[in-house]
């Protein structure tokens, strides 16, 4: 299954919502990768280990189910989330990609790919809608959570 979606980030024409900067809006996504139980409230523990420049890998725990993934690192860009084959969880991966298609304004393309074959695809497919859904709405309490972080100025002290 292959899934994509947008969300804008900043709409000059809704003054309803605070504008968020590329780099809050980084440093965010980043935050999401190194304190995920911020954004993901069943997760049980992250830990963080092989830290580099361009990334690090996480142990994520969820009661008895434990994951692994790499977390790379494209500044000011790109968000990757790789899982590899691990127990009973096929690979998979998670990309946010941020675009700028002006001054100002801000999206996060948010991509998932479970590397699953058309016909695995095709027998999976409610199924598939379910995740869709559950992906999208994820997404949308990341950005939620951002903003709320934003707001309090938790971005910019972090930016220091």
């Amino acid at each position: 299954m292959k899934f994509e979606h947008l969300i804008e980030i900043n709409d000059p024409m809704n003054p309803l919502i605070d504008e968020i900067s590329h780099e809050q809006l980084w440093r965010g996504l980043v935050l999401r990768a190194e304190s995920p139980r911020l954004f993901v409230p069943h997760l049980d523990e992250c830990q963080i280990a092989n830290r580099g420049e361009n990334g690090f890998d996480r142990k994520l725990r969820y009661g008895e189910l434990v994951i692994t993934d790499r977390v790379v690192l494209e500044t000011m860009h790109r968000v990757r989330y790789v899982v590899a084959p691990q127990q009973d969880i096929s690979a998979s991966s998670l990309t946010m990609t941020i675009e700028i298609p002006h001054p100002g304004r801000l999206f996060v393309r948010f991509e998932y790919e479970d590397g699953h074959d058309a016909a695995t695809d095709e027998a999976n497919a409610m199924y598939d809608e379910f995740r869709k859904s559950a992906y999208e709405e994820s997404d949308i309490d990341t950005i939620r959570v951002l903003r709320d972080l934003a707001e309090q100025g938790r971005l910019d002290a972090m930016l220091n």
